[in-house]
């Protein structure tokens, strides 16, 4: 079932307005996107068509439980303690067909889009392009829809350098 114009519009632009704050390094306001329980997941490909299905039991490329967790990825690249993330790559992510769904639940919708991640690292000015999909799970919060679980399926998981939440 898809739900009223008015809400799609929303979450499509929160869904957008996530890249934009990770291209403009805009971490505090990135942060602010998320539910403090939110599951942030990249599962690993465990055969050339299947996904890892639990992060608890199979291999993932990224998996974070909670906000607490991404607070502490911006901590590390603030800091500067991340030596892969020292300089920061220039990111440029392009997100689109965001098709919206009711979740059978007034409070939550899911968001499935493609996108796409070009970065640029500074320290051997290589590019490379990560792509695939996108499944976000908004929760409404005070009037307000926050992402309280994404799942990203990288497709091109071969992978010619660092990868963190910023590039996906």
């Amino acid at each position: 079932m898809t739900p009223p114009a008015e809400t799609v519009l929303a979450a499509q632009a929160l869904v957008h307005r996530e890249a934009l704050y990770l291209d403009a390094q805009r971490w505090d306001d990135w942060l602010a996107l998320f539910t403090e329980d939110v599951r942030f997941w990249m599962p690993a490909w465990t055969d050339e068509h299947t996904l890892a299905r639990s992060p608890d039991s199979e291999l993932s490329l990224i998996y974070i439980a909670a906000r607490a967790g991404l607070e502490d990825r911006v901590w590390r690249v603030r800091s500067q303690l991340s030596v892969a993330s020292t300089p920061l790559p220039r990111t440029c992510h392009q997100v689109t067909n965001s098709v919206v769904e009711a979740t059978g639940d007034a409070d939550t919708l899911t968001v499935h889009s493609s996108w796409s991640c070009h970065l640029l690292r500074l320290k051997d000015r290589t590019q490379h392009v990560f792509f695939g999909r996108y499944e976000h799970l908004l929760r409404r919060v005070e009037d307000d829809w926050r992402i309280a679980g994404k799942t990203i399926v990288l497709h091109n998981d071969v992978i010619p350098t660092m990868l963190d939440f910023y590039c996906v």
